[in-house]
């Protein structure tokens, strides 16, 4: 037999501030547990030659006043490098499991100094040492030497691995590891924003919302309301 479901709508009257929906449509995939990363979104980027590319990331903070989210990355990663050549991004969650969709496009800066150690403090130590490990996304000639170069990494930052290199030698404490200055957060700060519920017989809810930002500093931007309009499926 098959399977009856209902389905949810957007509001008639538009919300005046999306991003709030976002944060509760978030906050609700992350309580519910309805997949092991359910802050991942998929974010694209634009290279030099105009070749875009997407990959998966981890949104670590949604801040819908005023409005912006952050991942972290190594700033010498490929997406890193796109976006110093081409600030601006799009961004996409999507939970199957809540048949709901946003999409989110706008221009990124990195995070300050403070919010990337702070972030980084709370990673594990395995975490930390990984972004000192790893040249994200240069070439690799082995997984032999990836962990040659772990191990190190690792005594460069007087650390003693045990027998492998997710382990530390016995009798070692988790150590304080500084955070590399070439790893730190990105904010992608929204300038449009789609809300999309899933419909029957793909007569899906779709809503797009838009702003302009101006430059008010090297990391945040002023914004004018928000304006909203339905589109078609």
């Amino acid at each position: 037999m098959e399977e009856t479901r209902s389905f949810e709508r957007l509001p008639e009257s538009l919300p005046a501030d999306p991003l709030h929906w976002v944060e509760a449509w978030l906050g609700e995939a992350v309580a519910r547990g309805i997949t092991r990363n359910p802050n991942a979104m998929t974010l694209a980027t634009v290279a030099a030659n105009g070749a875009p590319s997407a990959r998966v990331v981890l949104c670590k903070h949604f801040v819908p006043d005023p409005g912006y989210l952050v991942f972290f990355t190594n700033y010498r990663s490929r997406k890193a490098r796109e976006l110093e050549h081409n600030a601006r991004a799009a961004a996409c969650f999507h939970w199957d499991a809540l048949g709901r969709q946003v999409r989110i496009e706008g221009p990124t800066v990195r995070s300050p100094a403070e919010e990337s150690d702070a972030y980084f403090a709370t990673r594990p130590w395995g975490s930390q040492l990984g972004a000192w490990a790893s040249d994200q996304s240069t070439p690799l000639a082995s997984r032999a030497a990836l962990v040659g170069q772990v191990r190190q990494r690792a005594a460069e930052l007087g650390l003693a691995l045990g027998a492998d290199t997710a382990t530390l030698a016995a009798g070692t404490q988790p150590p304080a590891i500084p955070r590399p200055p070439h790893w730190g957060g990105i904010r992608l700060w929204v300038e449009s924003v789609e809300l999309w519920v899933e419909g029957a017989d793909r007569l899906h809810d779709r809503a797009v919302f838009r702003r302009e930002l101006a430059p008010r500093d090297a990391h945040s931007f002023t914004a004018t309301d928000w304006t909203g309009s339905r589109l078609q499926p």
